[in-house]
């Protein structure tokens, strides 16, 4: 019954087609958030690698306390390493087209390699790979900017992981 009044309905309105360049407005991509989550993963496995026990046999209740605080930078770094992953992927995926592609003829090797850091840096506390990781995420950032006409710049970050971040003048 309903399928018979949907017919109706489109035959009196036609269906029309419908064209969408993206999935969100354009102008507000932004390596910005893929960057800070890079640098999270960075802090956190710092903080991580910094945990010490106060002997080498602590008691229990400090125990608790060490493996309460590392699944919580653990949780975090996961988490950020993730958000790396989807931040890149969306500007990729939305923003980028094949013109883009011709200038930067590296640039889907470069999110792979993104995405394949993400995941090392997520299931490890690898300090090499997140400082990596961070370094890939800069080197699209500058790509993304060149692309939007913009001259990429390095600033140091004010984070404990005392990197830079890229932006554009």
């Amino acid at each position: 019954m309903i399928s018979k009044i949907l017919r109706t309905i489109d035959k009196i309105f036609p269906p029309q087609p419908v064209y969408a360049h993206c999935d969100i407005p354009c102008g507000i991509y932004d390596p910005h958030n893929a960057q800070m989550a890079a640098h999270t993963v960075i802090r956190m496995s710092n903080m991580i690698n910094d945990l010490k026990a106060s002997a080498d046999d602590p008691d229990f209740d400090e125990r608790k306390r060490i493996i309460s605080q590392i699944s919580r930078l653990t949780k975090v770094k996961e988490e950020h390493a993730e958000i790396v992953k989807h931040e890149v992927r969306v500007i990729w995926g939305d923003f980028f087209k094949p013109e883009h592609i011709e200038k930067n003829p590296s640039l889907h090797e470069l999110v792979f390699n993104i995405m394949k850091l993400a995941s090392k840096a997520r299931q490890e506390i690898n300090l090499d790979a997140a400082n990596e990781l961070l370094s890939k995420v800069q080197e699209f950032a500058e790509i993304y900017f060149k692309a939007k006409g913009l001259e990429p710049v390095r600033i140091k970050s004010s984070y404990p992981t005392e990197g830079e971040m890229v932006s554009h003048k």
